[in-house]
């Protein structure tokens, strides 16, 4: 047969020679039945002589098979043939000689064609235990070469059970041949440094230089208890260490199907919150909880019946539910039995995972099947639940860090540009409590560093809220009279024509001007006059009903009022905010490359954000006045850049909004402060505090000596109060001309003074559009706003 000329160490001779040799010192006993027995062995054995000279062509093997059967009899018992799984075969090859017939069942009920592979034991590593039986049996090194054989075979049902083979090599000769290497100690030491080197194993033991002469028996083990335990602890490990969840998942539950050797069964989990007192979903890919059936959280006494309550958390043990239905009838109103009954589940293990008496979670196994899950299996949760306890309370904690890591990131975030700083003081801080030394978080500051500010504003976008809420509650002001109308007619009452009255005066004093009170005035009346009364009218009189559900129909659902055009404000705000802040992010990473420094933006009605540049930032004695001026000219780009992304964009918001873009420059370095009660940088000094007046009060700041507003729509803005700084970024502008950005002419102003400060002065540009991405041709705003309109 082809599998015994395959790569292979030893050449393979099927013989029975250490039988005959047994049953011949066999002749000598005093046992009559032994002798008897030896003397028939025997005679098969001088009528097929190839049975012990050894036989290599697997035809012969066949065509002997029933003197084989004869002289294997003893080793397989026939009243162990029902219980013990057993083979006669030749090492790593799929030969059957003799079976018992558990073994053959098993082979038979894993299909047709079916053929018991070794488990994780490739075709180098075959190679390589061929030589170890040389080694040990041949040359007597004591090495340990040995690992456990597993056979993977499906059932009946398509579940894989694991079954450990166990060769016994009594009945084996192992006989070298001329093509044999001779093997010394240099080589074995060569041989333990290099064990998936194979190439050096075919040149110490070439392929078919040794002979392999007899048969092995292969006693098998059904393990899958065992391996499926492994596995899980595996999976848990694998778990932890954050690979695919959803490959996690299934894995899983195939455990828990071989551990519970049934098909159907699923397995899932419900966490509980101490704090809350409420069981919830885990946040995890295809991990379901049968309990909570679609909810996210849910009360515990809610959501479990009585006794599974009592049992998870008075007695901290399981609850099984053999037939669900049947427990469903006794108790009908618990919801927890409607739930699982909606799901097809049948039967039902529920396991408490509880670490020092604080409940974790909830285990939770079920089934399709009636009566497949009860009180008895539940009992192999014992060997398992110590492993999956841990692993969860790992799980946990691991949830809080990456909680709290997702709080700093969101609410706190510390820019990875002066991380550095942080985190050396976070180590003297841990070094001082380490050795019980008094020690608090100190401030963290930056000193010497040059700021640069810059907003993308939204104009007007006070105004333009206003005439949303405007429109808004005229809408539903005048649907209430269409309303009130209706109910009029319906029942005329005095009250109602006095709302009437009302809500037309409410119509009339916002319809030209929305006063500061006027909303919230509007807003309380209807929500303690109206609102009350169309609830009770509609549960009183069903000719109303139509009416003032499509006056309900108009109404936001969370916050039950029109929301159509202050929608439409807020959702064109969102997505100009989205637009502009994820541009400039793009933009800093560019930036970052150039040279270190520290960025924040914030957004409210547009994107503002502030950037320090210095030397104490880099930690490095890199820094250069360079950089500064780099930055300072990547600025101005970059605001050219936000204003165009705007405008081509600008067509597909809601409404119809303008931004203004502004620069303001700090002539020189200043120190900045963490703020640790604020969790924020800050300017530090009262000198330095100037800079953040000027930064709160400068775009609202006026023209000198008129009325309007230094930004404006179309234009960038660069705020300054140095006649250095006026020269500077004069030489900025003229580039960014060159380049396309703006028009040729530069405006220089001065502004009204603030309170605290003057002398202020900006430099006004026409910004340069293109209609889209691929447009090469340059508008001015003007311009640009006739070709999109």
């Amino acid at each position: 047969m082809k599998v015994l000329e395959e790569d292979f160490p030893l050449d393979i001779w099927i013989s029975f020679s250490k039988f005959f040799e047994h049953y011949r010192d066999a002749l000598k006993s005093d046992n009559p039945l032994l002798k008897s027995r030896a003397g028939q062995i025997l005679k098969i054995a001088e009528e097929y002589p190839d049975l012990e000279k050894g036989i290599k062509d697997l035809e012969n093997v066949e065509k002997l098979q029933t003197q084989i059967n004869l002289v294997l009899e003893d080793s397989f018992s026939d009243v162990l043939q029902q219980n013990e799984i057993k083979v006669a075969t030749v090492p790593f090859h799929n030969i059957e000689l003799k079976s018992t017939q558990r073994y053959k069942n098993i082979i038979k009920a894993a299909g047709k064609g079916f053929e018991p592979k070794i488990k994780n034991l490739d075709e180098d590593h075959y190679y390589i235990m061929g030589c170890s039986i040389i080694l040990g049996l041949y040359y007597g090194y004591n090495i340990d070469f040995k690992r456990p054989f597993f056979y993977d075979i499906p059932d009946s049902l398509g579940m894989i059970r694991n079954y450990r083979i166990l060769y016994n090599a009594d009945f084996t000769d192992i006989i070298k041949t001329d093509k044999a290497v001779d093997i010394t100690d240099e080589d074995v030491a060569e041989l333990l440094d290099n064990f998936d080197n194979i190439e050096i194993w075919k040149e110490k033991f070439p392929p078919h230089s040794w002979i392999f002469k007899g048969i092995v028996i292969a006693n098998m083990f059904d393990v899958t208890t065992d391996v499926s335990l492994s596995d899980f602890k595996t999976s848990l490990i694998r778990y932890e260490s954050k690979e695919e969840e959803g490959g996690f998942v299934d894995d899983f539950q195939k455990i828990f199907r071989s551990i519970f050797n049934i098909r159907d069964i699923k397995v899932g989990f419900s966490n509980y919150d101490p704090e809350e007192k409420m069981l919830e979903r885990i946040p995890v890919k295809n991990v379901e909880s049968y309990l909570l059936y679609g909810r996210s959280t849910d009360n515990c006494e809610t959501a479990l019946c009585k006794g599974t309550f009592h049992n998870l958390f008075k007695e901290s043990t399981y609850f099984a539910i053999s037939d669900v239905k049947k427990f469903q009838k006794s108790t009908p109103k618990e919801i927890m039995y409607k739930g699982l009954i909606a799901q097809g589940i049948n039967s039902a293990i529920f396991a408490p995972l509880k670490s020092d008496d604080q409940l974790l979670g909830i285990l939770e196994i079920v089934s399709p099947n009636i009566h497949e899950l009860n009180s008895i299996n539940a009992n192999k949760l014992k060997d398992i639940m110590p492993y999956l306890v841990d692993s969860v309370l790992q799980s946990k904690i691991q949830a809080e860090n990456e909680l709290e890591l997702i709080i700093q990131q969101e609410c706190t975030s510390i820019h990875p540009s002066v991380h550095w700083k942080f985190k050396q003081e976070a180590k003297r801080f841990t070094r001082g409590k380490a050795h019980d030394i008094p020690v608090s978080f100190r401030e963290v500051v930056f000193e010497n560093v040059y700021p640069l500010y810059g907003q993308i504003d939204i104009k007007g976008s006070s105004d333009a809220r206003n005439k949303a809420v405007q429109k808004d509650l005229v809408l539903q002001l005048k649907a209430i009279n269409k309303v009130i109308n209706r109910i009029l007619k319906v029942e005329s009452l005095p009250i109602y024509e006095q709302l009437y009255f009302r809500t037309n005066q409410y119509i009339e004093s916002i319809t030209e001007q929305l006063q500061v009170d006027s909303e919230q005035k509007i807003l309380n009346f209807i929500k303690k006059e109206i609102t009350p009364l169309f609830k009770h009218l509609k549960q009183k009189n069903e000719d109303l009903e139509a009416t003032i559900s499509e006056y309900d129909s108009m109404l936001d659902g969370v916050l039950k009022s029109v929301y159509r055009h202050r929608k439409d404000y807020d959702e064109a705000v969102m997505q100009i905010n989205k637009k502009m802040a994820t541009l400039l992010d793009q933009k800093q990473e560019e930036a970052q490359s150039m040279y270190p420094h520290y960025f924040e933006r914030f957004k409210s009605d547009g994107v503002e954000h502030n950037m320090y540049i210095g030397e104490s930032i880099t930690k490095q004695d890199s820094f250069n006045k360079i950089y500064l001026y780099n930055l300072r000219l990547w600025q101005l780009q970059v605001m050219c850049e936000m204003e165009n992304a705007y405008y081509q964009m600008k067509g597909e918001l809601p409404i119809a909004l303008d931004v203004a873009s502004m620069v303001l420059v700090f002539h020189t370095s200043l120190s900045v402060r963490f703020r640790m009660d604020e969790k924020r940088f800050d300017v530090d000094g009262t000198y330095n505090a100037r800079y953040e007046v000027v930064k709160k009060r400068v775009d609202k700041s006026k023209i000198k000596g008129t009325d309007q507003r230094v930004t404006e729509k179309g234009k960038l803005v660069v705020v300054y109060s140095q006649s250095s700084d006026e020269r500077e970024y004069i030489k900025y502008m003229n580039f960014l001309q060159s380049k396309n950005y703006l028009e040729e002419e530069i405006e220089i102003v001065e502004l009204e003074d603030l309170q605290g400060v003057t002398g202020l002065k900006a430099l006004r540009a026409n910004i340069l559009y293109n209609k889209d991405e691929k447009d090469k041709e340059f508008y001015t705003y003007e311009d640009l706003m006739k070709e999109i309109n």
